[in-house]
């Protein structure tokens, strides 16, 4: 006759609580809807049992970094379509890199221009509409631009409010052009 204590089987069990909780809960036809709601009561439960932890993991929030704009630019034209200039030329101040200017001379009185400019990293392009006056040999333009996109490390830029100027040399076309103002990222 065998004692009571001899028939018992000494091989240890091995079940941590989270498993027990997802035994049970799997034999009760309970999915991971149940055990996201668990997740609170730890973390080992929780990522234990839901197959990613994702469903657990706190939404992070992102935060726009603004970003000053005070480029200047000595373009030249390549080429001239109707009464619009495209220039191209180096932009120096705070970002550096290659600026690219349509401007269009839309009446006696108005131009309107998208520019981008193409730091280290990526690009920003951007709508202006300004004034527009003819001086003699010269004819100068002041607005305002909106930043509408970005490539890279300027992917989310925008920004409106932002001060565009410059100069047309009307013997050559050649443009000065000046962007300045906050933007953001």
């Amino acid at each position: 006759m065998m004692n009571k204590k001899e028939q018992v089987s000494t091989m240890p069990h091995r079940h941590s609580p989270s498993m027990s909780l997802r035994r049970i809960l799997s034999a009760a036809g309970v999915g991971g809807g149940v055990l996201m709601i668990l997740g609170p009561l730890g973390p080992s439960i929780s990522q234990a049992a839901t197959p990613t932890t994702s469903l657990t993991t706190p939404p992070t929030a992102l935060t726009a970094r603004a970003f000053s704009l005070n480029e200047n630019g000595s373009l030249h034209l390549t080429s001239k379509q109707g009464f619009t200039l495209n220039e191209e030329g180096p932009a120096s101040g705070t970002l550096s890199g290659t600026i690219y200017v349509h401007l269009k001379i839309v009446s006696s009185t108005h131009v309107t221009a998208e520019i981008s400019i193409y730091p280290r990293g990526g690009s920003i392009t951007g709508q202006g509409s300004a004034s527009y006056r003819r001086q003699g040999s010269s004819a100068n333009f002041s607005g305002s631009l909106s930043i509408e996109r970005g490539t890279g490390s300027y992917n989310h830029a925008r920004g409106s409010g932002l001060s565009f100027s410059g100069t047309i040399q009307r013997s050559n076309d050649a443009v000065t052009v000046h962007v300045g103002g906050t933007a953001s990222d």
